[in-house]
């Protein structure tokens, strides 16, 4: 009898659009949809997509505390799955992220074997891949053609209880599980000749590799600040009202500049925020909580600061990648630089 699939993917996968689609709330459709039909053909006579369920990236990061995952539960449930795959998500911070919430909701819940697909800097890996198989994807849809395989193989070897194997093998993104295996040389021959092959200036490998971590200077302390340009630079999420640049609420791709040109303070009828993790009552009725406008204004007109420049710059920071991140920062600092603002003030949540 074939195995029962249910497939999880986000509106611009299912056919329905974009970013403008984006709010869509979850529904279901019997058989498979989108990239599931590539995954119905891999699977052949083993297994079945039964059932494809939809939901929107915003409307699941805006719902993620608002019930939104078990009422997904409740339409995965209705199909009497054996398996589940969500995705590939590929290098979609926000795709990748409910992904991965699901898949390990579905794990949990229902306890079946769970497959889905990113690419290695999607937000998505880091917050699940200890928790599910993660296949390693390209960045971008161009990579289906080879995601589709791998996931699909590793979820039918799942579902026949079959042995799996390293990350190497199998695809997937490490998991930091290790296993105890004997091999046929001491470590310290082993290690001898790792050494050697170093000074030789030879490829090398070794049984434990270590996290990559950025290191950043400080930079020196501003000597006066009495004369310095201070800009606000917040993770917070704020934005005008009506969000009119569309900043996402999680897993952030962009950033915005807005104007605080002659305000005293944020008031709550020009600002809004966005951020999908954390509760925005509070900010929501006072945003000078997440930019301290009111505060700096205080010290500008006391002279501990210079002056505060006429704008703020602003992004969300729940699930946004680092190299997002990173490239927000390499796009905004030359404009800051550019004009004469000497310190940042970064306000997070």
């Amino acid at each position: 009898m074939k195995k029962r699939i249910v497939h999880y993917i986000n509106q611009f996968f299912a056919g329905i659009g974009g970013e403008e689609k984006a709010d869509i709330e979850p529904f279901s459709r019997d058989g498979a949809l989108g990239p599931g039909t590539a995954f119905q053909k891999r699977f052949g006579e083993d297994a079945e997509i039964v059932g494809t369920i939809v939901c929107g990236d915003n409307y699941f990061g805006s719902n993620i505390d608002k019930g939104v995952v078990p009422q997904l539960l409740e339409m995965i449930k209705t199909y009497q799955p054996d398996g589940f795959i969500a995705g590939p998500a590929f290098n979609a911070g926000r795709y990748g992220t409910a992904c991965g919430t699901i898949a390990k909701a579905v794990q949990d819940e229902l306890q079946i074997p769970v497959v889905t697909g990113m690419y290695e800097e999607n937000p998505g890996t880091d917050m699940f891949r200890k928790d599910l198989y993660i296949i390693k994807t390209g960045d971008s849809a161009a990579g289906m053609r080879k995601a589709v395989p791998k996931m699909a193989d590793l979820l039918l070897k799942m579902l026949k209880s079959e042995e799996i194997q390293g990350p190497d093998k199998e695809g997937y993104h490490e998991r930091g599980i290790r296993v105890n295996y004997f091999n046929d040389r001491r470590g310290s021959e082993r290690a001898v000749e790792l050494l050697v092959r170093k000074i030789k200036g030879e490829e090398t490998w070794t049984d434990y590799p270590m996290p990559k971590i950025d290191r950043v200077d400080p930079a020196p302390p501003i000597k006066d600040l009495s004369h310095a340009k201070i800009a606000l630079v917040t993770s917070g999420g704020i934005v005008p009202q009506g969000n009119p640049d569309h900043i996402e609420s999680s897993s952030a791709t962009k950033w915005g500049k807005y104007s605080i040109a002659g305000m005293d303070h944020a008031d709550k009828k020009d600002f809004m925020t966005v951020h999908g993790g954390y509760d925005r009552a509070f900010i929501t009725e006072d945003p000078d909580l997440c930019i301290p406008v009111d505060a700096l204004r205080n010290l500008e007109k006391e002279g501990v600061i210079g002056e505060l420049t006429d704008y703020f710059l602003t992004t969300t920071g729940t699930g946004t990648s680092t190299n997002n991140a990173k490239r927000f920062a390499e796009e905004y600092v030359p404009m800051l630089k550019e004009d004469g603002v000497d310190g940042v003030l970064l306000v997070s949540t």
